[in-house]
């Protein structure tokens, strides 16, 4: 496990809660738009931060944090993640679950020992356009697909959510998606925003009333879509 930062406190990374971000190394995928680069092309050994001393400080603040966001990167790669999780845990953290889905086994195994109570499932675009999207050639859409009815189903709390980047997601796409996610409890298309450490320089993002737009080609089939960072 790379252990490559810690966002100390957040109030917008788990719904709710105040919590702590913890932001693990290592991807499967390759998305040109990903904010986070240097946890999945450029990642540097000498940034890691020990896992004793993640436990220490969040020990010290137990009773001050409610909860811990585990991020990537993509989690569900890393080594001793349950063990994480389960030390997390005993210490009286509510945990939360960043992924792309694309472990369904693993997470499936995460849900059914108790070790998460929210799941933040990434839906990169519509099943046809996974590969150029992710740039894995689509080799585990099958995967991701796996993830998104096992979420549906409502064994855990979850969200998914998909980053909206001009150039790559058309109003089709919307309507794919829709289908494929109907019956969701919570559907969020989110607003792109260069972080300056993307994968692929010059990224855009649409208009409000572009989103706006996407939204409402969404809502046909998940009525509880929202836009988020609009």
């Amino acid at each position: 496990m790379n252990i490559q930062g810690l966002q100390k406190v957040t109030l917008l990374d788990f719904p709710g809660k105040v919590a702590c971000t913890v932001f693990l190394a290592g991807c499967n995928f390759r998305c040109p738009f990903c904010h986070n680069a240097s946890l999945v092309t450029r990642i540097e050994p000498g940034r890691s931060i020990p896992r004793s001393g993640l436990l220490a400080f969040l020990k010290k603040r137990a009773g001050v944090l409610d909860g811990v966001c585990i991020t990537g990167g993509e989690p569900l790669l890393s080594d001793g993640l349950e063990e994480l999780l389960t030390e997390i845990r005993g210490m009286g953290y509510e945990i939360k679950l960043d992924t792309n889905g694309t472990g369904p086994e693993r997470l499936k195994r995460l849900a059914d020992a108790g070790l998460v109570d929210y799941i933040a499932m990434d839906v990169k675009n519509s099943p046809a356009k996974y590969a150029v999207t992710t740039g894995t050639g689509g080799a585990l859409l099958d995967r991701v697909r796996e993830s998104v009815r096992f979420l549906v189903e409502g064994s855990v709390p979850y969200e998914f959510r998909t980053t909206v980047v001009r150039g790559l997601h058309e109003r089709k796409d919307f309507e794919e998606l829709g289908q494929w996610l109907r019956g969701a409890e919570r559907y969020y298309l989110q607003a792109f925003v260069d972080s300056g450490d993307l994968i692929s320089p010059g990224m855009q993002g649409y208009t409000k009333d572009i989103m706006e737009q996407a939204l409402a080609v969404v809502r046909k089939y998940v009525p509880h879509a929202e836009l988020r960072g609009v």
